[in-house]
């Protein structure tokens, strides 16, 4: 949690193998991301990483199902209607399945969103934002509940970077940054 340009997405997309970092060492599922190159970091990503983006990166010409079933394809291991059942009952987006984004409202669009994120039942989920809705509390008792099941039951671990004191309140754990990204820059 923290305030706007204190380096949360930064970190988020360090953490997630989408940015190298610049020292140190980055670990997922005992592998070291700082020390990897882009392949292998791409395979990692891919096989252990679920992305909730802030500004959702669904594809526009595909509806609901194909966007969430993008996901398992590009994970690789074919298409498997289990996860995706569990992951329309977790985001809650049965309604929505025939539907393409520019159809969704912008709650919609994030519980698709959430369920391709999810549906390869990744080690770790990354979510950027995800309570930038106009209707937040509709949108926190569905999605943060959702993520919330996905921790408890498939030991999924899920980093939500905020700056809503409201929304970081549904984590097990918060971390507050400040000034980051100042820090970080002034010691290259």
């Amino acid at each position: 949690m923290g305030p706007s340009g204190c380096g949360k997405s930064t970190l988020l997309h360090v953490m997630g193998g989408l940015a190298q970092a610049s020292r140190g060492r980055v670990l997922l599922d005992g592998n070291d991301l700082a020390a990897m190159s882009d392949s292998p970091r791409t395979l990692l990503r891919r096989h252990k990483v679920g992305f909730v983006f802030q500004r959702f990166n669904l594809l526009p010409t595909l509806d609901t199902y194909h966007n969430i079933t993008l996901a398992q394809h590009i994970h690789g291991n074919g298409f498997d209607s289990s996860p995706l059942r569990s992951g329309r009952e977790t985001s809650r987006v049965e309604r929505a399945l025939k539907h393409k984004p520019s159809e969704l409202s912008g709650g919609e669009q994030q519980r698709v969103a959430l369920a391709r994120a999810i549906i390869s039942e990744p080690k770790l989920v990354l979510a950027d934002e995800p309570n930038r809705q106009p209707r937040f509390e509709k949108f926190r008792r569905g999605s943060f509940s959702a993520c919330g099941r996905l921790n408890r039951d498939l030991g999924q671990t899920i980093v939500m970077i905020t700056h809503n004191p409201d929304a970081a309140t549904y984590g097990n754990r918060v971390l507050h940054m400040r000034d980051v990204w100042w820090s970080i820059a002034s010691t290259h």
